[in-house]
């Protein structure tokens, strides 16, 4: 007899949502919506991160303080909340707050899969743009950025002016690190990493190589502040499964040659993937 699926699908605001329980490991479940994986979470460890861009991020969140010291994080993007769920439990007692427009996503992810208990997460339901700017002055320690629809990052948080409003809301010396998804000539990258520079004092990008040579599309990660913690990021990136570079200073400027930055006159969304990358 076939093993009955403990597949969960349910109607969203934005589509169709599906948490699929992993087979190999039975407290670890992979969300989709429309068929697209959005994120995965090990509700036993947290630390446990599938994605590779998670890792990257969660790394901006290890060097933003000494360990187990609580931050201010204001996360843009919420899906299953692995990274909240991370947090939670590298840096316990940390303010979050999660900016999530999917109001039905979040109600089936917390119902299926309950954030642990004493997790200081709350949960808005709103554009991530038009939060940012609701949100008052000097507010947060990081901005963490991993939205999407339809596999493609909005054009309205990749421009100039939604870089200002990150930068206004960010604590000195707070940074801003944001998931990308790009490939091929990396043109779109390139215009954000230009974009960021123009508002941020400092930037670089994690990659592995052969997306920066343009060989497959995948996701970039940008960081941008003061100060940022160039070493410490370089050598987690590189000894990762998947070893990545980290571009900065005189690297970057090499790849960012001839871009320009993004206003909200001319934004536009990152590429759209293709159609082969999630079958």
């Amino acid at each position: 007899m076939a093993r009955r699926s403990r597949n969960i699908t349910e109607p969203v605001d934005s589509g169709e949502a599906t948490l699929a329980p992993d087979p190999d490991r039975t407290t670890c479940w992979t969300l989709s919506v429309d068929g697209l994986p959005q994120s995965y979470v090990d509700t036993e460890d947290p630390r446990n991160l599938r994605y590779r861009y998670m890792r990257r991020l969660a790394d901006v969140v290890d060097a933003a303080a000494p360990a187990g010291r609580p931050v201010d994080i204001l996360h843009l993007g919420g899906g299953a909340l692995t990274l909240p769920r991370y947090v939670a439990a590298t840096r316990p007692g940390s303010p979050q707050r999660v900016v999530e427009k999917d109001a039905a996503l979040t109600d089936l992810v917390r119902r299926v899969l309950p954030l642990p208990r004493g997790a200081n997460v709350r949960v808005r339901a709103a554009d991530a743009r038009t939060a940012v700017e609701a949100t008052a002055d000097a507010r947060f320690d990081l901005v963490i950025a991993d939205v999407y629809s339809a596999a493609r990052v909005p054009a309205s948080l990749g421009t100039v002016e939604a870089a200002a409003q990150i930068a206004r809301v960010l604590r000195p010396p707070g940074w801003y690190a944001v998931n990308l998804a790009d490939g091929h000539d990396l043109a779109y990258t390139r215009s954000q990493i230009a974009t960021l520079r123009k508002v941020f004092p400092e930037t670089c990008l994690i990659a592995e190589p052969g997306v920066l040579k343009g060989r497959y599309f995948a996701n970039l990660v940008a960081v941008a502040g003061p100060a940022l913690p160039l070493a410490a990021l370089a050598k987690e990136a590189g000894r990762d499964q998947f070893p990545a570079s980290l571009l900065s200073g005189a690297d970057l400027d090499r790849f960012v040659a001839g871009a320009r930055p993004v206003t909200d006159a001319d934004a536009r969304e990152s590429p759209k993937p293709p159609s082969t990358l999630f079958t």
